[in-house]
C-alpha cells in the first residue's frame, strides 16, 4: 500500500501562523466534542470522485482517516503502482524515500518510507509490513493490509520512527478502466507532534495522496508481459 500502503500519512510541510490558526478553527467547526470517534466527511471532490473522512480518538495521538475514491485505471494498474515501492515517494504525501526491504513471498513484503516533518520537528520514518490478499471472482476485490513494525531495523539518526500504523486498502474493479479504492486506518507518528500539525495532516494528506495516485496511474506504463512483483489475482 501503499495506500494508501501509506496513507503513511504522517508529515506536513511548514505553514504560516495564520494558516495554522485557520486550520485549527476549521477543524473545530467540523469536530465538535459530541462527534468524537465518529467519521466526518472532510473532502468531497465529485469531479475527481474522491471522498475523505477523519475521526478524532480520545487520546489525540493517532491520525485516523478513511478514503473512498474511484481511480481512472484498471485494478491491475492501480495495484502495480502501489507495488512499485521505489516510486511511492513520487506520489505519496511528503515522502522523501521509499524502498523495498524484504520480499517474503508474492503475498508478503517489508518496505521503508521516510517523510518530511513540520518545521521545528524531526522528520519521521517507518518500517512497514504488507500482506496481499489477491483478487478472486468470488470475493470481487483485492486487498493490501499494512502495519508498522518499528523494531524491524535500528532507528536512524535524526529521524523519529513511526510507532504504529494500520491501513487496509481495498481495490474493487468497477469497469475495465476504473477501480473503486477504499482505505481506512490510523498512524501514530511517534514523538511530539503539535496539535495543529496533526490536524493539518489528517485533513489534507489522504486527499493529496489520492491526487498523486491518480496522476501516477495516468502517467505510468508497465510493459506488457512483465509480471507483477506481488500477486494481484489468484
Amino acid at each position: 500500500m501503499k495506500f494508501l500502503t501509506g496513507l503513511c500519512l504522517v508529515m506536513a510541510t511548514a505553514v504560516t501562523a495564520p494558516t495554522v490558526w485557520a486550520v485549527d478553527n476549521d477543524l473545530k467547526e467540523i469536530r465538535p466534542e459530541a462527534t468524537r470517534n465518529e467519521w466526518q466527511l472532510v473532502k468531497n471532490d465529485a469531479t475527481r470522485n474522491i471522498k475523505t473522512y477523519i475521526k478524532q480518538n480520545e487520546d489525540g495521538k493517532r491520525i485516523h482517516f478513511k478514503i473512498d475514491a474511484v481511480i481512472e485505471g484498471s485494478m491491475e494498474k492501480v495495484a502495480r503502482v502501489h507495488f512499485d515501492i521505489d516510486n511511492i515517494k513520487r506520489w505519496y504525501w511528503e515522502t522523501t524515500d521509499s524502498r523495498l526491504l524484504k520480499k517474503v513471498s508474492d503475498r508478503e513484503y517489508y518496505y521503508y518510507m521516510s517523510y518530511n516533518a513540520p518545521v521545528s520537528t524531526p522528520d519521521r520514518d517507518a518500517i512497514l509490513h504488507a500482506v496481499v490478499e489477491p483478487y478472486s471472482p468470488k470475493k470481487g476485490y483485492m486487498e493490501i493490509k499494512v502495519n508498522a513494525v518499528p523494531e524491524f531495523m535500528p532507528p536512524k539518526p535524526n529521524l523519529v520512527r513511526v510507532q504504529a500504523q494500520d491501513i487496509n486498502i481495498r481495490f474493487t474493479p468497477v469497469t475495465r478502466d476504473k477501480t473503486h479504492l477504499e482505505a481506512e486506518g490510523f498512524v501514530d507518528p511517534g514523538g511530539m507532534v503539535p496539535t495543529w500539525a496533526m490536524n493539518f495532516i489528517q485533513r489534507n494528506a489522504p486527499y493529496t495522496t489520492m491526487l498523486g495516485l491518480q496522476r501516477m496511474v495516468a502517467t505510468t506504463s508497465f510493459r506488457d508481459g512483465d509480471p507483477s512483483p506481488f500477486a494481484i489475482s489468484e
